[in-house]
């Protein structure tokens, strides 16, 4: 026996049918010739089959126009209004273009990377001229991916169901089992961001997807709490607010680091020389030196690890410490004497 074809494609079906047909399809034809409408058992299972085919297409925006024959007016076909169904052309400009190329390489997460590649490609391809590309060139913020903890928060977030997960805590390196209630997940300086409602603390928190450690593990029956007021979200945003407003100087290789680069500010008035401390001096040469507002260390450390040897950590020293525990707990290793240049750098206290 033939196996029947699933609802979803039949509709598929019939829709590339009326697109391609000259003039009209009558019901007659689209039941002997469109795959799915034979598996009908009789004639009112198929009436029930179209109708509620072309009910979901029209749901769907698709314009779906009956047309009549002249000379018979009971002979009723169907067809797509194509002028109505195509999309008008597009017309970008190359600054426009340049804003979604760079909003598409934010994404680099696998499972989004392909589908914006090819809707980029097929932009391109009605865009205006190559500088939409040089827009953006070197300016290509990256949001890494969440990994195997983004799609079980994203899921729990939606059915507003409760999640335990094992924390480290940034501040001490504390590692802890919380039971939060997942609200958003927000990118956030590279990274990626779950805003919610620690359940064994009684407090709005927000948790650095890269420091949950091992699997989510939901917890309870879907529609346990009810999604968060704007206020609520915003607490949860605080954190990444608290602090005095503050300058980070960095000294970062040519062409790399863009992404912070665009953020700094005018060098201020009481800021050393590097290029003649006789330390850092040696090392500074050939990069560019730059100052970058910050409110939260452990945020720009993270955001400046991600960037490797690019870019170095001059002042202050929380920071440097920070992103030095950072590197070390990615490289697996135990905190020893540091003797490459480079960390070198890192070591020199200010006054």
């Amino acid at each position: 026996m033939a196996t029947s074809i699933d609802p979803a494609e039949r509709l598929l079906n019939l829709l590339i049918a009326l697109v391609n047909t000259h003039g009209r399809m009558t019901k007659e034809q689209v039941r002997a010739s469109v795959a799915g409408y034979a598996d009908a058992p009789s004639d009112e299972a198929f009436e029930r089959m179209f109708e509620r085919d072309k009910d979901t297409l029209r749901d769907l925006g698709i314009p779906l126009v009956t047309v009549t024959d002249a000379g018979h007016g009971d002979d009723i076909g169907y067809r797509i209004d194509l002028d109505a169904y195509a999309l008008p052309a597009i017309d970008l400009t190359a600054a426009e273009l340049g804003v979604l190329t760079l909003a598409a390489q934010t994404w680099q997460d696998r499972t989004m990377r392909g589908d914006t590649a090819r809707a980029l490609t097929k932009l391109r391809a009605v865009g205006q001229g190559p500088g939409a590309t040089d827009l953006v060139a070197g300016l290509a913020p990256r949001v890494r991916s969440g990994g195997a903890v983004f799609a079980p928060l994203l899921d729990a977030a939606q059915a507003r169901q409760v999640v335990r997960l094992t924390y480290r805590a940034a501040s001490t390196g504390e590692v802890r089992e919380r039971r939060v209630e997942p609200w958003q997940l927000i990118a956030r300086r590279g990274g990626w961001v779950l805003l919610g409602w620690d359940r064994d603390r009684g407090a709005t928190r927000s948790f650095r997807l890269s420091r949950i450690e091992g699997s989510i593990r939901a917890v309870g029956e879907p529609g346990a709490f009810d999604a968060p007021s704007p206020e609520q979200v915003e607490q949860a945003m605080a954190a990444w607010r608290e602090g005095p407003a503050r300058v980070a100087t960095l000294a970062v290789l040519p062409e790399r680091a863009e992404a912070t680069r665009v953020r700094a500010i005018e060098t201020p008035p009481d800021a050393p020389d590097w290029s003649q401390d006789p330390v850092v001096g040696p090392l500074v040469v050939g990069r560019d030196v730059v100052h970058v507002a910050f409110r939260n260390a452990w945020e720009l450390a993270e955001e400046l690890v991600g960037y490797g040897d690019a870019v170095l950590v001059l002042d202050p020293p929380d920071v440097r410490e920070r992103a030095l525990q950072l590197l070390e707990r990615a490289a697996a290793l135990a905190p020893a004497p540091r003797v490459d240049d480079d960390v070198a750098v890192l070591e020199v206290e200010r006054g």
